[in-house]
């Protein structure tokens, strides 16, 4: 009987997919609108003296510098695989700078550091699309 059981129940399809889940859950824009937040704020921080605002805006400018690299750092661990790099070799140094770029922007009150993050979000988008074409 048990044995009767499995076999009504095992599954009857094996699928397999090149990521995690259907591709359209990843998709760099998720950081660029992170980065564009922080190169923002980082404008927004150049005019405003205030206390007050320059804490709030560090504290919502780390935020989004975070929530950046959270989306890179998904895009890099679960969207690209070894035939992405096989074909880029140059993506895991290109994460890895795009990594350390939102880094330095989250710790800086310069919008040029937020737009060498944008810069190079902008190229993992480019490497992205090449990979969804093929």
């Amino acid at each position: 009987m048990f044995s009767r059981f499995t076999r009504l129940f095992a599954p009857k399809v094996t699928v397999s997919a090149h990521c995690d889940l259907p591709c359209g859950v990843y998709d760099p824009a998720q950081a660029r609108i992170e980065a564009e937040s922080v190169k923002a704020i980082q404008e927004k921080m150049q005019g405003n003296d205030d206390p007050h605002f320059q804490a709030r805006a560090t504290t919502i400018k780390e935020q989004r510098a975070e929530l950046a690299k959270h989306h890179v750092s998904v895009l890099w661990s679960d969207y690209f695989k070894p035939p992405h790099f096989e074909k880029y070799p140059e993506l895991h140094q290109l994460v890895n700078d795009t990594l350390k770029a939102l880094s330095a922007a989250k710790g800086s009150k310069d919008p040029a550091t937020g737009q060498k993050a944008l810069d190079h979000i902008a190229q993992v988008d480019k490497i992205f699309w090449e990979t969804k074409k093929g």
